[in-house]
């Protein structure tokens, strides 16, 4: 087993729940490459030793371009806010070093189409954080689409709701700021990412973006509070999404049902390790959606515990993404989501945000 220097950038929510996946992985899954926490980065020195110390690095830095150029790192982890993510993926792939954004890829459109190009020029592995999407009922629902157990896709309603700001008292901070923080830079790229995954390409769609609570303790508010979103996709199914950190009540609603010819399945994040799958079959006094837990028969769980039921948690999801990015390092080939994946979410944002904008139906060719 090879070991492999990994620097991360940023040392706050996401960064912690990278550097501990990135210390447990190996263990969990036995992969080929054996990561080694060498470096960190944080905005301050001060931050950035409180960092090394928690977590675990042997080193650590407050430049983020000094981390990047180290030799010692030699595959680099970006978890710090949108407006960097640019500046530090190119800079890596200048130097071949693969590279594993958090969500969304960069703080736009032209930002996103910019790394892509330079993971393309590097030929470094590169993948987007997409976590909700890997748990082992969703992976799964994806196998049962894909191989046609529920038939042919005719309809597919997706949500990413929290209640983070739902009180309008909450103040100002920098979440209410800039248009890559607010509801369609930071809830919507999930939801949108697992309908791609799960349905495939969307063509065309109208939007309404929103702001409710224009002014907050402290400070007006510059970017939307939820936004809604009817699309239609490739294979010709009809989609209807919503996205919202003012939906009062709800925590971690990452949820969605699909529709098809044969059968449907519900999924909701709030009770991650249950799948709900209906199957037209049977007489109808028997038939109904079944209750499906998470178990050893599901992809990526077994890794975590043999038992089914016993469930999987939000930092499992980083530690299989964290197995992904080593394989795809240690093979030489992609995994999704690539940085081509994580610009197409990107995409349907833009046009969403061009379709409020005009009110009108809008073709995400045209973006």
């Amino acid at each position: 087993m090879k070991d492999i220097g990994i620097g991360i950038i940023g040392g706050g929510y996401m960064g912690k729940a990278h550097a501990v996946a990135m210390a447990s992985v190996a263990a969990v899954f036995n992969t080929a490459l054996r990561p080694r926490l060498e470096m960190i980065c944080a905005t301050s020195m001060e931050s950035a030793e409180r960092y090394r110390r928690a977590y675990g690095f042997a080193r650590c830095t407050d430049s983020w371009l000094d981390l990047v150029q180290d030799p010692g790192v030699e595959a680099v982890i970006i978890a710090s806010p949108q407006d960097t993510h640019r500046a530090a993926a190119e800079a890596a792939f200048a130097l071949g070093k693969p590279v594993f954004c958090e969500k969304p890829l960069g703080a736009s459109l032209n930002d996103s189409r910019a790394m892509v190009a330079a993971a393309t020029a590097s030929g470094a592995i590169n993948m987007v954080g997409f976590n909700y999407i890997r748990t082992p009922a969703s992976h799964f629902a994806r196998q049962l689409v894909a191989d046609g157990e529920i038939g042919d896709v005719t309809w597919f309603r997706g949500e990413h709701t929290e209640d983070f700001l739902a009180d309008p008292q909450a103040p100002a901070t920098w979440r209410t700021t800039g248009m890559s923080n607010g509801t369609m830079g930071d809830l919507a790229p999930h939801m949108i990412n697992g309908a791609l995954a799960l349905i495939g390409p969307i063509t065309r769609l109208i939007a309404e973006v929103e702001t409710v609570h224009a002014e907050r303790p402290g400070g007006s508010v510059t970017n939307d509070d939820h936004a809604q979103m009817m699309c239609r996709f490739e294979n010709g199914a009809m989609g209807q999404m919503y996205f919202s950190r003012i939906s009062t009540g709800r925590k971690m609603g990452y949820a969605y049902e699909i529709s098809g010819t044969k059968g449907a399945i519900r999924f909701d994040q709030e009770d991650q390790n249950a799948l709900w799958l209906y199957r037209m079959e049977g007489p109808d006094a028997t038939r109904g959606f079944t209750k499906i837990l998470a178990g050893p028969a599901h992809p990526d769980y077994e890794p975590f515990c043999q038992g089914p039921g016993h469930g999987t948690g939000y930092q499992d999801q980083i530690i299989i993404e964290a197995k992904d990015f080593l394989t795809a390092i240690d093979t030489g080939k992609p995994v999704w989501p690539t940085f081509r994946d994580g610009m197409e979410v990107n995409r349907i944002v833009a046009t969403a945000l061009a379709s409020s904008e005009s009110k009108t139906w809008q073709d995400v060719a045209a973006f």
